[in-house]
């Protein structure tokens, strides 16, 4: 039986176990509706992306043409002696007198270095004695000749003998002067090599010598630099250890030859008048002017290097970007000489090189002549 509610209190309806089924089975319907339905709407076409620009591109040019050019170039170097001498021994002997160091000033002629020379002395004497003896015999012999008592053979032999001993002696006076090394020149020792009481055999190297007046800067010049200069030519020097400071000068020797792995030779350059403190060794810059000639130059950022060689872009009658291989020259401070591949009057690109390709539609924004460049209008 069932229980009865109190008298007032409102019935609660009662729910089976299957509408609680179907309400779930509607829910789970739903959702899934609206998740197939999110789906497909993500499946919907949006709205396209937009294309690249298809216009020109922007880029900076100039045109090229031939001026006379003064080409100025400046070519790191060192400073050397031309003339320096390496002293050594003649002869063989003890040194006995050498009073000189590193720095001393010498006079042409002067004695710098004593060897010992007492052997050599008594076998000059000895020489001179023998020499006067064989005179006397063929005084004596050449008398006896005019008295017919005397043979002829014996009167030559004689002589024969005389001229055996003259040579000797002469022998022996140039040996002992070779034991006085004597200065070639007026200069400076620069090398001692040697002590008082060492014993030199012959050709010990004793000292260096070397003549200030020949200071020199040296530097390798290129082939294509050559044919421009001349011996006489004025050059300026700057040396780093003396302040930076520019001295005038000229070109006293330019080598015959070129180094084969360089295609440089070496040219010599003389100062007008040596500063003070100008010591070989030094590093050197020398700053050579070339004669002005007709150049077609391009900037120096406007030529691209690849495997190949150097090129550059142009913009070709079309106005379209074009590739164009060079043969470049001199650099000449922020600029290259084209040798080949460029004629007056073409547009080479300088700015702009970024996605620039073959055969592309180009807008020249900014144009000058090589050298004025107009101001970029775009980088």
């Amino acid at each position: 039986m069932a229980a009865e509610l109190p008298a007032g209190q409102p019935r609660m309806p009662s729910m089976s176990r299957t509408s609680l089924s179907v309400r779930r089975r509607r829910l789970f319907a739903g959702l899934f509706g609206a998740l197939l339905l999110s789906a497909c709407a993500d499946d919907q076409p949006g709205p396209a992306p937009a294309r690249p620009s298809s216009g020109p591109h922007l880029v900076t040019a100039i045109s090229v043409e031939r001026a006379p050019v003064v080409a100025r170039q400046e070519r790191p170097g060192s400073l050397r002696l031309r003339r320096l001498v390496r002293l050594f021994s003649q002869e063989e002997g003890r040194i006995t007198d050498l009073d000189l160091y590193e720095g001393d000033q010498v006079r042409a002629g002067q004695t710098l270095v004593q060897l010992d020379d007492d052997l050599l002395r008594a076998e000059l004497d000895k020489a001179r004695a023998t020499a006067a003896q064989e005179r006397l015999n063929l005084e004596r012999l050449e008398s006896l000749a005019r008295r017919r008592a005397a043979a002829d053979d014996e009167v030559a032999r004689a002589r024969t003998e005389l001229a055996i001993a003259e040579a000797d002696l002469r022998l022996l006076e140039t040996r002992l002067d070779f034991t006085l090394i004597r200065a070639p020149f007026a200069g400076v020792i620069t090398e001692r090599l040697v002590e008082p009481g060492d014993f030199a055999t012959k050709n010990t190297h004793l000292l260096t010598l070397a003549d200030p007046a020949s200071l020199v800067a040296e530097v390798a010049v290129s082939e294509l630099v050559l044919p421009q200069l001349a011996v006489g030519d004025a050059v300026r020097i700057r040396l780093d250890a003396l302040g930076g400071t520019w001295f005038d000068g000229r070109i006293l020797r330019i080598h015959p030859t070129l180094s084969a792995s360089t295609r440089q030779a070496r040219v010599e350059v003389r100062f007008d008048a040596i500063p003070d403190g100008a010591r070989a060794g030094q590093f050197a810059r020398v700053e050579l002017a070339t004669a002005a000639l007709p150049r077609l130059l391009v900037p120096f950022r406007a030529v691209q290097q690849e495997r190949a060689g150097a090129f550059v872009w142009v913009v070709d009658a079309d106005g379209r970007s074009a590739r164009r291989p060079v043969e470049t020259g001199l650099r000449i401070a922020d600029s290259v000489e084209v040798l080949a591949g460029l004629e007056p009057g073409e547009q080479v690109i300088t700015r702009g090189f970024l996605g620039l390709a073959e055969g592309r539609t180009v807008e020249v924004t900014a144009t000058g002549l090589a050298g004025r460049e107009a101001a970029p209008g775009n980088p």
